[in-house]
């Protein structure tokens, strides 16, 4: 279960992760502009709890969403502590996806693991470590994005097959329900996690639809789609020096015989070099 795709630009590095098999990977790209298909250069880590959410901490540190809370990762000692703790009574839910709004505060969902209806909530950790939940009733929040100028909150819940756009106030972080922007037809696949580009438009993986999308958020309208080799699409992040790259992660999960035979990438994490546009610089947890 790929999850988690994350472009640390001090290392220069790539992370992502494998929710099921609680693992953290960090694959550090050469010279500018270089990438390789070696194994050589990644770096893997157990995580305590399913890990999804990655987000950049200073120093070298990660914060990580996992089962019950957010950890604080060193990547260069691999020690880990605990930031805070939530849902304690609620021992079957874990952590998602999540993202960081433009001040630091972390935004991280919680879904049941067996993908209960209407189990998850969105919680905000403030700067100062307080949690306020944000969204109740949801059952896989995944993909978020703050518009470049921060006056909006976008979100998927996936089994609802919806982008929705919330107004964001940045000072306090309060968010208020727009409108619905972009509607996913159920065949073409689940939308899943989310990445902005530098021009307003979303990227979005679907998850069952073997491929990564582009949408206007204005219009709802599809731009574009990069077909892969991978039936189950779960993230993107623009990576690389110029966030002219886009990494993608998927998952392998509950596939038949039949469909890895189809899909052969299934579980595979892939970089996409070239892309038609570049990234926005996803914003720095400050907890």
């Amino acid at each position: 279960m790929g999850e988690g795709a994350f472009w640390h630009p001090q290392r220069r590095s790539c992370c992502w992760v494998d929710i099921q098999e609680s693992e953290l990977f960090e694959y550090r790209l050469g010279s500018v502009g270089a990438v390789t298909s070696t194994h050589s250069a990644v770096s893997r880590w157990r995580i305590p709890g399913n890990v999804s959410l990655i987000a950049e901490a200073a120093d070298d540190h990660l914060i990580l969403g996992v089962s019950g809370g957010l950890l604080r990762f060193n990547l260069v000692t691999g020690e880990h502590t605990q930031v805070v703790s939530f849902e304690p009574e609620l021992p079957t839910n874990r952590c998602n996806d999540g993202g960081c709004d433009p001040l630091g505060r972390v935004w991280v969902g919680t879904m049941d693991r067996g993908c209960k209806d209407g189990a998850g909530s969105l919680y905000r950790v403030d700067t100062d470590g307080t949690v306020t939940r944000m969204l109740t009733k949801l059952s896989i929040p995944n993909g978020m994005a703050w518009s470049p100028d921060h006056k909006r909150m976008f979100f998927i819940d996936t089994p609802t097959q919806q982008v929705r756009a919330y107004l964001f106030d940045k000072d306090s972080g309060q968010i208020e329900l727009e409108r619905t922007v972009i509607t996913v037809p159920s065949d073409w696949g689940m939308p899943d996690g989310m990445a902005m580009d530098a021009e307003g438009m979303l990227w979005i993986a679907l998850y069952n639809g073997a491929c990564v999308t582009r949408w206007d958020p204005a219009t709802g309208e599809l731009l574009d789609r990069i077909g892969l080799p991978a039936l189950h699409v779960t993230n993107c992040a623009f990576i690389g020096d110029g966030l002219d790259s886009l990494l993608v992660t998927s998952a392998s999960e509950g596939m038949s015989p039949e469909q890895l035979a189809a899909y052969p990438g299934s579980g595979d994490i892939f970089i996409i070099s070239g892309m038609p546009v570049m990234g926005l610089p996803v914003n720095k947890a400050r907890i």
